[in-house]
């Protein structure tokens, strides 16, 4: 038998590739989950680290698609971001590499999977929570967690051992994925002060990107994006150019404060320059397409989905409801929206689509009409606010009656 270990090449995962295979005596096979962010050159090195730590087999797993497909197809469709600012970047991808590291233990005939979260944040849930679903008769192993064990003490049982542990150059943890980087560490440990500019790993300084800026047309179809410029593109190849380029105008950074799974409050950086261009887009060219009822309620839900599938939730079958009813939402969100990024601000300069309300042959807003004339108007705007003129009446019903002594109330 063997235990699968979702490795990343970290300290905690390379921890926990020669203690598992000294606690159990059982082989270690390394699975590293590419949802982004992973050169083939970073690869390399991750798969040469699991080899030296001692793993028995090393997996690498290209999971770009499958984040897409299932999680950001969604994110864009439903314009999600949680507290109103963060894309979140991490939450699908942990979701997609649990699902791809119980596959590889499938795969493997493994025994049991091992993660290398710590008790105190929100990854531990997204793991352990899809594993007992996908996979409820393999054990969960979670040496950190369960050891409680700090870096120091981590590194080292690494040192002791003769593994080599590089020095720290940053006080900041980068998480580099394809719907963009999270920083921690630093100055988001607390609520007050912003990340300094040496905290930003991707994208360049807003003041020093270049003056005149760039400008893209999206082109959309039933919601997500299919083309730059007119020339169509695979949807992944789409996010990273889109990332590549919006981070050489410094678009997409900023800090999300939120409430984590386990209910403490946790702040994070993070650079997004493709949701910073996408979202916008997208929600742009919904306007002119989507009733507002139509937006009212699919903004609703996929807000509340963006929260399910941040606190690992993802395989609630109401997830799969909500889904239903956002892409019947996108049928007719068909389009081409022009972006322009400039100095770390996003404009969206305007959209078209053959499914447009924007219907200048019907009315110009303020000016002429085809669908009703003046004595229409007047009418409506008579009965438009007669709820609001009942209930102002009623109110002052009420005042008067209770102003007066109660000697002439009951006269």
């Amino acid at each position: 038998m063997a235990i699968v270990l979702a490795f990343s090449g970290g300290l905690d995962t390379s921890f926990c590739v020669p203690y598992l295979a000294e606690t159990f005596d059982e082989p270690v096979y390394t699975v590293t989950v590419n949802t982004g962010g992973l050169s083939e050159k970073d690869a390399q090195a991750v798969e040469a680290r699991a080899r030296t730590l001692g793993a028995a087999r090393h997996i690498l797993v290209d999971a770009r698609k499958t984040l897409y497909d299932d999680h950001l197809s969604y994110l864009i469709k439903g314009n999600v971001l949680r507290g109103g600012v963060y894309p979140l970047c991490v939450g699908p991808e942990r979701v997609t590499q649990a699902r791809m590291v119980v596959q590889a233990a499938r795969e493997t005939g493994a025994r049991a999977i091992a993660h290398g979260s710590t008790g105190a944040g929100n990854d531990q849930v997204r793991f352990d929570v899809a594993t007992r679903l996908l996979a409820e008769d393999l054990d969960i192993l979670t040496p950190i967690r369960s050891l409680g064990l700090d870096r120091e003490q981590t590194t080292a049982f690494l040192q002791e051992r003769g593994f080599e542990v590089p020095r720290k150059t940053t006080v900041w943890s980068i998480n580099r994925g394809l719907w963009g980087a999270t920083i921690g560490g630093g100055e988001t440990l607390t609520p007050a002060d912003p990340l300094p500019e040496e905290g930003w790993a991707d994208t360049v300084t807003p003041s020093q990107a270049p003056d005149a800026g760039q400008e893209w047309v999206i082109g959309f179809e039933a919601g997500l994006p299919v083309s730059l410029n007119g020339s169509p593109m695979d949807p992944v190849a789409l996010v990273e150019t889109l990332n590549a380029e919006g981070a050489a105008h410094g678009v997409g950074r900023g800090m999300h404060t939120g409430d984590t799974i386990l209910g403490v409050k946790g702040r994070v950086a993070f650079e997004a320059p493709a949701p910073a261009l996408l979202i916008p887009a997208h929600r742009e060219l919904e306007k002119i397409v989507l009733t507002s009822r139509q937006r009212f309620q699919k903004d609703h839900l996929a807000d509340y989905y963006g929260q399910m599938l941040h606190e690992g939730h993802y395989f609630d079958p109401v997830m799969r409801d909500i889904e239903a009813l956002v892409d019947s939402s996108q049928q007719r969100v068909t389009g081409a929206v022009r972006a322009k990024a400039r100095q770390g601000c996003v404009e969206i300069r305007g959209c078209e689509s053959p499914w447009s309300m924007f219907d200048l042959d019907v009315a110009v807003y303020g000016e002429t009409n085809a669908l009703w004339d003046g004595r229409d108007a007047e009418g409506f705007t008579q009965i438009y606010g007669v709820q609001a003129l009942l209930a102002r009446r009623a109110r002052r019903q009420a005042e008067n009656a209770a102003e007066k002594p109660s000697e002439e109330r009951h006269e």
